[in-house]
């Protein structure tokens, strides 16, 4: 594993929250009263949306398959600080100060710490736009999630796909918003109520090679 840099971390979060709530602000505006509707309107923010969430269900499936990440920095840091007691001076910008090696520790003690910042971010937009009815942000991902599904179990839309990274794409999307729709709505993804079919969502992952959907499955549980 390679050392994480300052500029590394920071790119993280720089990237995903800062552009969360402008985005979901885009995609769950109330002028538009048919989520699909708008989602067709706004297909190029929908599909930064779906790339952020395909990135982090990647992040965290790598993550959780590489548990001694952990204790691999906790070496980093027990290294650096041996080099700062005899002075030996660190290359380049591998060198983490404190303050952000504590961060670091805190991200990564996280099972799923790149979704836990999506997460976070979403509950975040929610609580700070009340006057945003909260119906509009979990239409929008129940309807995101009922297409991933649709064209993962229809044949027809599923033979246009070129790759196989395509239906792990439409995988990760599909469950990245079952879990973000579970963190806002009041009664959750899995109660009767939920606007997401949730047993056609896992028979979907189920019928999937069990190897590429374990650590999705995972995240649902």
């Amino acid at each position: 594993m390679g050392v994480i840099t300052e500029r590394q971390t920071r790119s993280i979060h720089r990237a995903a929250l800062p552009a969360l709530g402008p985005l979901l602000g885009a995609l769950t505006n109330e002028t538009h009263s048919d989520p699909t509707q708008h989602l067709e309107r706004e297909q190029a923010l929908a599909k930064q949306f779906a790339e952020i969430l395909h990135f982090t269900l990647r992040f965290d499936e790598l993550k959780m398959t590489n548990p001694a990440i952990q204790n691999d920095f906790s070496y980093y840091r027990r290294t650096l600080s041996r080099m700062r007691i005899n002075n030996v001076p660190a290359e380049g910008e591998n060198e983490v100060n404190n303050e952000l090696a504590n961060r670091i520790s805190l991200f990564y003690a996280d099972a799923t710490p790149m979704l836990k910042t999506l997460s976070d971010g979403t509950t975040k937009f929610v609580s700070e736009n009340k006057t945003l009815p909260i119906e509009n942000t979990t239409d929008c991902l129940s309807t995101m999630a009922s297409v991933c599904k649709v064209m993962l179990e229809t044949p027809e839309y599923r033979s246009r796909f070129n790759s196989e990274e395509t239906v792990s794409f439409c995988l990760r999307v599909m469950v990245g918003v079952i879990i973000l729709y579970d963190y806002v709505h009041p009664v959750g993804a899995f109660a009767k109520s939920s606007k997401i079919d949730m047993k056609g969502c896992i028979k979907v992952l189920k019928d999937q090679p069990p190897n590429s959907v374990e650590g999705l499955l995972n995240a649902l549980r």
